[in-house]
């Protein structure tokens, strides 16, 4: 259903209802449209059920389009009750004008709304910084949500051409050393920073949050600098996961797991914080023609495939090798990869079956053939 097509659809007939916030942001910047959310004006959660609207909605109504799925929410107005993002109280009566919802919303660009003619309501003159490329704060109330600073950082992240104002910055810094930042749940933070992780220049989240203050509240033990911010470029061009991008992230940082659990990352992605530095200081070591090498080059292939568990997950461990690329030069993938088959390719049932001792024994049989199997996998010159 397209914008104009509100007025025709009968779930939303008679009712002033609204596209607002990212949609209309990047419709006005040439932007693919994404998900669209939608403003009820003057109506009530009875009405709404009333016509077969579906109720999601936990601290305010907002409900499920009927066929569409697109979520519609009642204007509303806040008040701050109490710390945090969820010290609001909300009022979503009848008598909410569509101004009064949008100079509740966190940045000007995002506090656009447009009707299904096609008309624009601006009250806060979001037009103007979506053209001079300028995120600003919509008012004060800005320092009461700690949220909003987060979201300022992902949005400079994902339009990394768009300056952040000033006194934008002032509010974002208040928010920390007030310590509403303190009251961020890690699950929030994590949403947040995966979003800006998969932005077109993610460093950049990250230096508006340590320029801010708040990058050792919310991940405490994370360090940044320009070299991460480097390695996380490197993933944007190589378009790496999710999982790589966090890694790189913690790349500079003493401890990278429990920078993952206190923001309650998926074990994935903590699972690469813990190994990238393992498969880079191996793979470092390989390529240091000054490094002393105790182990033949075999042998210790073997141990990092073994160490990262690549025989079990092989996909993650060439995810792994992938990532260390944004870190050293001269990282050979495709060989990794033919390591990694040839590796596998050993049938340890039928070496188990043939040998007639026992674990131990077994164990270093199989040990043996895959050494084999290495060095035998490096091309003739």
């Amino acid at each position: 259903m397209n914008n104009s097509a509100a007025a025709a659809d009968a779930a939303t007939a008679g009712l002033d209802v609204y596209v607002v916030g990212g949609a209309v942001r990047d419709d006005l910047l040439g932007l693919p449209a994404g998900d669209r959310d939608w403003v009820v004006v003057g109506a009530t959660p009875e009405a709404m059920a009333a016509r077969g609207f579906i109720p999601v909605g936990g601290d305010f109504p907002v409900f499920l389009h009927p066929q569409t799925k697109e979520e519609y929410a009642l204007a509303r107005t806040e008040r701050k009750s109490g710390r945090g993002y969820k010290g609001f109280t909300f009022y979503t009566g009848a008598d909410v004008t569509l101004e009064q919802d949008l100079t509740r919303r966190d940045l000007t660009v995002n506090a656009i709304a447009r009707a299904p003619d096609g008309r624009l309501i601006d009250p806060l003159d979001g037009q103007a910084d979506v053209r001079a490329r300028v995120l600003r704060h919509v008012g004060d109330a800005f320092v009461e949500d700690p949220v909003r600073l987060l979201r300022l950082a992902r949005f400079a992240a994902r339009f990394h051409d768009f300056s952040i104002a000033p006194e934008t910055m002032a509010l974002a810094r208040r928010l920390v050393e007030e310590g509403e930042v303190d009251a961020l749940v890690p699950e929030r933070v994590w949403r947040e920073v995966a979003k800006g992780l998969d932005a077109a220049r993610p460093g950049r989240m990250f230096e508006v949050l340590r320029d801010s203050g708040a990058l050792p509240r919310v991940m405490p033990g994370l360090v940044f600098n320009d070299e991460v911010a480097r390695y996380l470029a490197c993933a944007v061009q190589r378009g790496l996961s999710l999982a790589a991008r966090f890694a790189l992230l913690c790349m500079a940082s003493a401890e990278p797991e429990p920078i993952g659990r206190h923001v309650r990352a998926p074990s994935g992605c903590v699972d690469y914080a813990r190994l990238l530095p393992q498969v880079v200081a191996a793979l470092r070591a390989e390529t240091d023609a000054d490094a002393a090498k105790p182990l033949p080059p075999a042998q210790g292939w073997l141990d990092l495939i073994e160490r990262c568990d690549g025989l079990r997950k092989p996909d993650r461990f060439l995810g792994l090798i992938d990532a260390a690329l944004c870190v050293l030069e001269g990282v050979d993938v495709q060989a990794w990869g033919r390591r990694l088959q040839a590796v596998r390719g050993i049938d340890a049932g039928a070496i188990a079956k043939a040998c007639k001792g026992g674990p131990e024994q077994i164990k270093a049989a199989l040990r043996e053939a895959r050494l084999k199997a290495l060095a035998a996998s490096v091309p003739l010159a």
